[in-house]
């Protein structure tokens, strides 16, 4: 897109918009990865993912795009070196019943596909493996199949081992597994943690309040061995993944109740001994209540700290523009992205993206906003929802770039930050 057809941001404070792309009318996108001048793009709606040309950032070209087996989504996935991981899931959002975005966020949803037999599913679960040493054209390598519902997101930098959330058969809801890369065309399950009460299969009982809604892993940061992991509605649970065939619990952190949950990211900054955790905000108009993005003194592995909560948005009323109005996801600080323990980069739905200075960390201040335009028309196949803007993800590189994506149809932005 031109510099001079540029949409125009609703909002901005220190940082401007450079470039845009619909993704060649694949508009939805949740995870964003960047690397080597393109961007990998994981659908929620579309059921693939898109590889945008972005060495030129002001003019991003969609190149590729590869769809998945059908009933299968891949919001997530991963990039490191000349791998990509790619997520293979049932499709919830066109599950009837789904249409009520609430049902999604219910302690039943996590059982969507546990009961049904093998033979009669009709989605593809598991986990994808790209070579991507062409970068524009991802070619297929390999696939680990998991029997249930599938993953939801992955966490790998490289290296033997991969982390991921799995909704496998005869378990409650997203459990955390490692993954042994050893032979990337080969990828296979090493070992399973899941919170006691969740192995319905070995008869274990919940210890939770079932009306609570979803105990299940969304997905993990890892850092010297210690799995972060964003539990939803079951919040922060630490995990020593040291003997990678047998992860064991450091530390359950719940606040829900009073607050909301839902649980999306944890991320260490080992350097300050500091962990950034994020609520996400699920229903709209704010139904689900406050969610934080909170910070937590991290100096005793096994007594995480709540320290301060960041401040909302407050040039205008989001919750009267309708949708998701609160936080979804963070800048997780990969190697070969811009990494920072001072300042975060946060989307905030219909707020877009935000970032914070945590210099202090007791007192965390706004110090950038750009919230781009709404989506013309929505992607997202469900009905009645409101054509406003969703930030989903934003991936921020080494030069300061942020690239963020929308999960109901906005595309592709491309902002700079002035800081």
């Amino acid at each position: 897109m031109a510099r001079g057809d540029l949409p125009k941001p609703t909002y901005a404070h220190n940082m401007r918009l450079i470039g845009h792309s619909d993704q060649a009318g694949r508009a939805d996108g949740q995870q964003i990865m960047v690397r080597n001048g393109y961007a990998y793009i994981g659908h929620v709606c579309s059921k693939g993912f898109s590889v945008v040309d972005v060495r030129d950032p002001t003019r991003p070209k969609t190149v590729n795009y590869i769809q998945n087996p059908p009933n299968t989504w891949s919001l997530h996935l991963q990039v490191h070196d000349d791998l990509l991981l790619l997520v293979h899931g049932r499709d919830m959002f066109s599950q009837p019943e789904m249409a009520d975005e609430r049902n999604y966020y219910k302690p039943k949803a996590g059982a969507h596909g546990h009961d049904e037999a093998p033979h009669a599913r009709n989605w593809s679960a598991g986990m994808a493996v790209f070579d991507i040493s062409r970068p524009a054209e991802p070619r297929q390598i390999g696939f680990m199949p998991v029997e249930g519902t599938g993953l939801h997101r992955i966490w790998y930098v490289g290296g033997r081992w991969a982390y991921a959330s799995a909704m496998l058969e005869g378990f409650s809801d997203y459990i955390l597994i490692t993954i042994d890369m050893l032979d990337p065309t080969r990828p296979k399950i090493a070992g399973r943690y899941w919170l006691p009460g969740m192995n319905l299969a070995a008869g274990e009982k919940a210890q939770w309040p079932l009306e609570r809604g979803r105990y299940g892993l969304h997905h993990a940061v890892v850092a010297d061995d210690i799995a972060y992991c964003a539990w939803r509605d079951g919040c922060l649970v630490s995990v020593d993944v040291s003997d990678k065939s047998n992860p064991k619990q450091i530390v359950h952190r719940n606040w829900s109740p009073p607050f909301g949950g839902g649980t999306h990211n944890c991320l260490p900054l080992p350097d300050r001994d500091l962990l950034i955790v994020l609520d996400e905000t699920v229903l709209d108009n704010m139904e689900d209540g406050l969610k934080p993005i909170w910070i937590f003194d991290n100096q005793v592995k096994s007594n995480p700290i709540s320290i301060a909560t960041f401040p909302l948005p407050d040039d205008r009323d989001y919750v009267a523009v309708g949708g998701h109005f609160g936080p979804h996801n963070i800048h997780e600080n990969r190697p070969g992205s811009f990494q920072s323990s001072t300042l975060i980069f946060a989307t905030y739905q219909n707020a877009g993206v935000r970032v914070y200075d945590i210099s202090d960390q007791f007192r965390p201040v706004e110090v950038g906003a750009c919230v781009p335009p709404a989506p013309k028309k929505l992607v997202d196949p469900r009905p009645n929802r409101p054509v406003v803007l969703h930030s989903a993800d934003v991936f921020v590189d080494t030069n300061g770039l942020c690239y963020c994506t929308d999960w109901s149809g906005a595309g592709l932005t491309i902002m700079e930050y002035g800081g």
